[in-house]
């Protein structure tokens, strides 16, 4: 008998989708595939139930929401043999998209189905774990006035960086240093990442693996407002490389040193994570996360 535990954010997606044992049953195998379904009521609850799950000894966890409810779940899963599955359900979805798991429901949980497993690499920021990417700047900035929205959507999304863009000035001044080297002033962004897809289709890092062993590292120093607008441009058409302010490389760890605060705010995997610390640790560990994929 495989057992699979299916994590369900419940208001993923709009919450107009809710994922039932009677659709299950109808893609798994009575007698083969013994199904679970749980499903999560606050912040975190996802972490809890996945650790549940795995004392349960479930043999497949099944992540049902968006890169946060992936991300709770991902990280109970660290260096065990029990595959994480994916059904994308969130509004982003941008681990889905760069592991080729289609947000049609039928064709996700057929992956689920065939098990087919590959691993990937994690990504780690003082201790917590990514799965896509992370970073301090401009989009940690977008994504925490994208949490306080209540829309969910792309439009949402193009709403809270109007507001981000138009509070810029308002910002404390940082000095940020980057691995020894002379300290930024306002860095733009700088993204770690170690997938090529931020969600929405959306790529700062277009040439980044889960599987090579390496983070992509993008850093654009201050620009105006006029770059900012050509940097959005850039960005839809997956050409970042040519602003002249923007610096690539990969690396398998990095640090980050901020002199005028004692802690961080950024951005893990789409959500807003603010860090008590003024120095950051980013680290691969590679191959360390069992994934159901497509053949």
């Amino acid at each position: 008998m495989i057992h699979i535990h299916f994590i369900v954010n419940p208001i993923a997606g709009h919450g107009n989708a809710p994922l039932t044992h009677e659709e299950l049953q109808s893609y798994f195998i009575k007698g083969v595939h013994d199904l679970t379904i749980k499903v999560t009521e606050y912040k975190a609850h996802a972490t809890a139930l996945t650790k549940a799950s795995i004392v349960e000894k479930a043999d497949i966890i099944v992540a049902c929401g968006g890169d946060g409810t992936i991300n709770e779940v991902a990280t109970c899963l660290i260096g065990t043999d029990i595959a994480l599955g994916i059904v994308p359900m969130g509004s982003g979805n941008g681990l889905a998209s760069n592991l080729k798991i289609p947000k049609n429901r039928r064709k996700a949980l057929e992956i689920i189905r065939n098990r087919h497993a590959e691993h990937i690499d994690v990504g780690n920021i003082n201790g917590r774990y990514f799965f896509s990417n992370t970073g301090v700047g401009f989009d940690a900035s977008l994504i925490k006035n994208y949490e306080s929205s209540e829309k969910r959507t792309l439009l949402g999304y193009i709403s809270a960086c109007a507001i981000t863009f138009k509070n810029i000035k308002k910002n404390t001044p940082l000095s940020i240093g980057i691995d020894g080297e002379a300290p930024l002033l306002n860095p733009f962004i700088i993204l770690i990442s170690n997938s090529n897809e931020m969600g929405y289709k959306l790529s700062l890092t277009p040439k980044a693996s889960l599987q090579d062993g390496l983070l992509d590292v993008l850093i654009v120093k201050k620009i105006g407002r006029l770059k900012m607008l050509w940097l959005g441009f850039l960005i839809l058409i997956r050409k970042v490389h040519w602003l002249k302010e923007s610096r690539s490389f990969q690396t398998k760890k990095i640090s980050l040193k901020c002199e005028q605060s004692d802690f961080f705010d950024t951005q893990v995997d789409g959500e807003h994570n603010r860090i008590d610390d003024n120095h950051l640790t980013i680290s691969l560990m590679e191959k360390s996360l069992r994934v159901l994929t497509a053949k």
